[in-house]
């Protein structure tokens, strides 16, 4: 590890420091209804959008009502999403004729099953690709049917932790506020002028943005190449905002078009903190105790650098195996220069490590190198930060109300330790919010852990509905724990709404399109609804006044408390799999161990 490699970590973190403040108090004063800066020229958008859609904003909703509504707007812009990929051959804005009988040789259909997972993907925010964007998506599709999304489920995650936090906020209440409202806010304030100076921002480091068809061109060896274009700046700032992740070209961040310079780079890696953080202070606002969102902000730090460290050593040290190669000596323990498989020249180890850890971090998915190609504990990194529920910032929202939880979490530990009732921000925590965190946390682990293991061991007959016949496996290009590791990160990303992937998994099949759409689906909504019941809850309660028993929630005793249960939890409920996974593929690997295509089998 390098002074410039942890100098760029430190920048890149400061200036997220530097802007959480500001941002938090934007969102505060725009969910609280107190006005902001922007209400001159978006107040009227705002009204012109609630006459249209038919919205009182002066009427609040219980929680079960608030819940309806993000179930039936998702639900009806997921089958939107799904008409419009499989009708993209005969709607405009289709250079290319994709999904017609005039595609270019290698473009993908959309199969009904493919269309599904899709759909499902950027409805829960995953953004998870099992497709090549430029050979599969027209332009179209990826503007109306996907940016959009971009757009709406990043918004319904901020309304969803707006509305925990209300249930925190307010006292003998009935209602915690009114979902379409806190939609269109969150959308039309915060997401739409972020990104159009995101986008105008990439625009100006070479990231493009036209309507160009694909370019024939021929290399200096006579060969002939397509190379693809199209409106890229502006889906790549909201992807990256609203930590939603799909790119409009399969390399993803890696591709020159979408991360062409190191300050495009720093800046979509900015973008993906950038609103999570911002929520923790805006927590603190409207809580009227900032300490406590700087209490969760500093958890989440301590979190992130635990992360970058490991997945920065290990990925400078290397491969053992590879090691006194060069100039260096043959006594040489590490891999010199360390391990550049899969990682662009550009960025270099440093922001490749900061990048992957970012991006799983928070929901996104986005990427600047391959992750599969990462050493054992440099891939587990990225891997176990999905499994910890993605509470490191976190997704829009998604981050804030997922370490919400585990807050709640950590007091109620901490009460049975002192016994007494367990109490948050004034609220005391009883038997209702502790079963509903309960059932968010092991409905997470659930998905992820049994269809994994269905994935790793289900068999198909021939003629079955999967083609081709076989082992769910067969779709695998690693064998060993490696092989293993790839079938857990799928699940763990779709549960985790994170929509990364190891990418030596050829998940375009039957079984697992299918399979991984219900795991977004179930890791989205089946731990939104408990926590807005939590929320509902909690907004009728009375505030208790702290007495000499009240476990203080603003202090290093608590920071410590709650990393630990993130950790805890997560280690208790992942670690037989990744041990099985990762862990033992690095202890191989320490002993020179390789593997070959044969599932699961190895040889030194």
């Amino acid at each position: 590890m390098t002074a410039n490699g942890w100098l760029q970590i430190a920048v890149f973190f400061l200036v997220i420091l530097a802007l959480t403040k500001p941002l938090g108090i934007f969102m505060e004063k725009l969910f609280e209804g107190r006005g902001t800066r922007l209400d001159p020229l978006l107040r009227p958008i705002e009204r012109g959008i609630y006459r249209f859609c038919g919205i009182r904003e002066d009427r609040e909703q219980r929680w079960t009502e608030y819940a309806i509504s993000l179930l039936v707007f998702s639900a009806v812009t997921l089958l939107v999403t799904y008409l419009i990929q499989r009708l993209q051959g005969w709607l405009p804005l289709n250079p290319q004729g994709l999904g017609t009988a005039h595609a270019a040789q290698g473009a993908a259909a959309m199969t009904p099953d493919l269309a599904f997972n899709t759909a499902v993907s950027f409805t829960t925010n995953t953004n998870w690709q099992s497709y090549v964007p430029e050979t599969t998506m027209s332009y179209l599709t990826q503007m109306l049917a996907l940016a959009t999304h971009n757009f709406f489920s990043a918004a319904a995650g901020i309304a969803v932790a707006i509305a925990l936090v209300r249930g925190f906020a307010r006292h003998s209440a009935e209602a915690i506020g009114n979902f379409w409202v806190d939609l269109v806010r969150a959308t039309v304030y915060v997401l739409l002028p972020l990104s159009v100076a995101g986008a105008l921002l990439l625009v100006s480091q070479g990231v493009i943005q036209n309507f160009h068809g694909y370019t024939a061109a021929t290399t200096l060896e006579g060969g002939a190449q397509t190379i693809a274009q199209g409106p890229v700046a502006s889906q790549e700032a909201v992807k990256m905002l609203g930590t939603n992740g799909g790119g409009f070209f399969n390399a993803n961040s890696a591709h020159p078009f979408e991360n062409p310079t190191p300050l495009s780079n720093l800046l979509e890696t900015l973008f993906i903190f950038l609103i999570p953080a911002g929520l923790t202070y805006t927590f603190g606002r409207m809580v009227k105790d900032t300490r406590q969102g700087w209490a969760l902000f500093a958890a989440m730090s301590v979190l992130f650098f635990a992360g970058v460290l490991v997945t920065y050593a290990s990925e400078q040290a290397g491969n053992p195996m590879l090691a006194g190669l060069g100039v260096q000596s043959q006594a040489s323990a590490s891999q010199p220069g360390g391990n550049m498989e899969g990682k662009e020249a550009r960025f270099g180890i440093p922001a490749s490590a900061l990048f992957a850890v970012v991006t799983t971090d928070a929901s996104c998915g986005a990427v600047n190198s391959m992750h599969d190609s990462f050493t054992p504990l440099g891939g587990l990194v990225p891997l176990i930060n999905i499994e910890l529920g993605e509470v490191i910032f976190g997704g829009v929202g998604a981050g804030l109300y997922g370490m919400l939880m585990f807050a709640i979490l950590a007091v109620f530990i901490a009460g049975l330790m002192v016994g007494r009732t367990p109490e948050y921000l004034g609220k005391k925590i009883e038997q209702k919010e502790v079963k509903m965190v309960m059932l968010a946390v092991l409905t997470l682990a659930a998905s992820i852990l049994l269809f994994s293991g269905a994935g790793a061991i289900i068999q198909f007959a021939k003629n079955s509905w999967v083609n081709p016949p076989g082992p769910a496996v067969a779709n695998l290009n690693n064998g060993g724990p490696h092989g293993l590791s790839e079938i857990l990160y799928a699940y763990s990303s779709g549960t985790g709404n994170n929509g990364s992937a190891f990418a030596g998994l050829n998940a375009n099949t039957p079984w697992f399109n299918t399979t991984i759409a219900v795991a977004m689906w179930v890791g989205r909504f089946l731990m939104i609804i408990p926590l807005l019941a939590v929320a509902g809850s909690l907004a009728r309660k009375k505030v208790v006044p702290a007495s000499a028993g009240t476990l203080p929630t603003h202090g290093s005793l608590f920071v410590g408390l709650l990393v630990a249960v993130v950790v805890i939890v997560g280690a208790l409920t992942f670690f037989p799999a990744l041990a099985l996974g990762p862990l033992v593929e690095h202890l191989l690997m320490q002993q020179h161990k390789l593997f070959s295509m044969v599932m699961f089998g190895w040889w030194s």
